[in-house]
């Protein structure tokens, strides 16, 4: 099998397609939540903290040599933790939400037990058979 072949054979099972598909989508959505935390949660955010914008929170730290100022941007990191967090929590409400459109499993009925061999149900006759003689 040739090195074509087998990587194609690879790349078309079910679960690698699958795999691309949801990295895509969980790309596009990615977007779509950060978005809506940078345009729509944050702003009225700021203006409650009285104007406060998180990614523009920094500290100056020093000056580099060539003269410009060296400035540690925490309000970006707790910005990225904020993305963080409401995306985490919006995925987990679309899991939530799908895990109830799933069909559970239908419950298989449960199998009769299997009968007994045919030698089993002869010594068994022969016992009961016995059992009269003995109390007769």
């Amino acid at each position: 099998m040739s090195l074509a072949s087998e990587f194609k054979e690879f790349a078309m099972k079910g679960n690698v397609v699958d795999m691309a598909v949801g990295v895509i989508i969980g790309a596009a959505f990615g977007k779509i939540v950060s978005s809506l935390v940078e345009n729509v949660i944050m702003p009225p955010l700021g203006v409650a903290l009285s104007g406060v914008s998180f990614s523009d929170m920094g500290s100056q730290i020093g000056t580099a040599p060539d003269g410009m100022p060296v400035v540690l941007k925490y309000g970006a990191f707790f910005q990225t933790i904020f993305d963080f967090i409401i995306i985490a929590f919006i995925l987990f409400l679309a899991l939530k939400g799908i895990n109830k459109l799933k069909k559970p499993a239908p419950v298989a009925p449960a199998a009769a037990p299997p009968a007994p061999p045919r030698n089993e149900v002869l010594l068994e006759e022969i016992r009961d058979l016995l059992k009269k003689q003995v109390a007769t």
